[in-house]
């Protein structure tokens, strides 16, 4: 059997994909979808709302909207950027207000990616 080093988890996977993905995308060379992809990355800089904050923000829309994928991106950001734990489930409560009962099964979601991200260290 494979030891758990050697076992990839749903996040890594999800990570190697998207990068591929995104090299493919990018690689059309279409420059309004370069320009999305670059005004996308410039929005989660710090301005009047810090990054972190941001991150946030995009956390609770991406679940609220029901994008697993985006959710794990996001979470990820959030942890990178300083959010806590803590903060990151009072986030995902605000999500499931405002989306209501058919969040729930992405907050299950995320709440897998959350254990993922505690295992890899990024909460400290």
């Amino acid at each position: 059997s494979m030891s758990d080093s050697e076992i990839k988890n749903r996040l890594e996977l999800f990570r190697e994909k998207r990068t591929a993905q995104n090299e493919k995308v990018l690689g059309l060379g279409h420059l309004g979808i370069k320009r999305f992809f670059n005004m996308d990355a410039n929005t989660y800089r710090d301005g009047v709302l810090d990054k972190k904050t941001k991150e946030l923000l995009g956390l609770v829309a991406s679940s609220v909207l029901r994008c697993n994928d985006c959710i794990d991106y996001h979470l990820e950001q959030c942890a990178k950027t300083g959010s806590t734990k803590d903060e990151i489930v009072d986030a995902l409560n605000v999500a499931l207000i405002v989306g209501g009962s058919i969040v729930i099964p992405h907050m299950r979601h995320a709440v897998d990616t959350l254990e993922f991200l505690e295992e890899e260290g990024l909460f400290s």
